[in-house]
């Protein structure tokens, strides 16, 4: 008589993908980064690499830009939940100083894929602008977090500033020693020169705010004077 035949015991990554897909898909592409060239990574291996079909992977992300996203929204979870009141007292920069010391800890069992992600992403400018705009969303709430106002054009130049500041430092933390030395000295630089720029901006924004004020009064007493010449014709 023959033996019925043994049930093979799900993967390792089939089980961890049906606990969490969107994060066992994520971590997919990042380890497949870590020993090839982010450029020749297929969508076809980041399923395989997953233990899901195409067609589940198509369900959950649409581009490997989406799946970098994921990234993104998986660290702002776990520094966004970190975030207490024991920072509310100290400065500005402090607060964004600790902000950013956590992501980079959010971020360190990925660093391998991600130093791979980084060269490829640097010789090409439409991923790097598609990626800003997944940035200016993260920050905008870590900033949210750090109590700095995110709203009107200020706000978006903190915002984006702040994106900056941690591209620059992300750079140097993929090569950097454990103690992050050269990360933190260069994280401390980029946010006081940012403080700064934003200083500055910040003090042109008070000059300039009569003058916009004018032109807009201007331009709606124009607005309304036109609308009576369009009715008589």
């Amino acid at each position: 008589m023959a033996k019925k035949a043994a049930t093979p015991k799900a993967k390792p990554a089939a089980a961890k993908t049906a606990a969490d897909p969107r994060r066992a898909v994520v971590e997919s592409l990042l380890r497949l980064a870590a020993m090839q060239s982010y450029d020749r990574i297929s969508l076809g291996d980041i399923a395989a690499e997953a233990g899901i079909s195409l067609a589940d992977l198509r369900d959950l992300y649409p581009s490997k830009g989406a799946i970098l996203g994921g990234l993104v929204r998986i660290v702002d979870r776990e520094v966004l939940e970190g975030t207490g009141t024991d920072m509310a007292g100290e400065s500005a920069h402090d607060r964004l100083l600790d902000l950013m010391l956590r992501r980079f800890d959010a971020l360190a069992p990925y660093r391998d894929g991600l130093r791979s992600i980084h060269r490829s992403m640097r010789g090409n400018p439409l991923d790097l602008l598609a990626f800003n705009q997944v940035a200016l969303n993260s920050w905008r709430y870590m900033l949210e977090a750090a109590a700095l106002d995110t709203t009107g054009s200020m706000g978006a130049l903190r915002v984006q500033g702040a994106v900056l500041v941690f591209a620059r430092a992300l750079a140097t933390w993929l090569d950097d020693e454990p103690d992050m030395a050269r990360t933190m000295a260069v994280l401390d630089r980029e946010l006081k020169r940012g403080a700064q720029w934003l200083g500055a901006a910040d003090a042109l924004h008070r000059i300039t705010a009569p003058f916009r004020g004018f032109f807009r009064a201007a331009c709606d007493g124009r607005r309304r004077a036109s609308k009576p010449a369009e009715a008589e014709a």
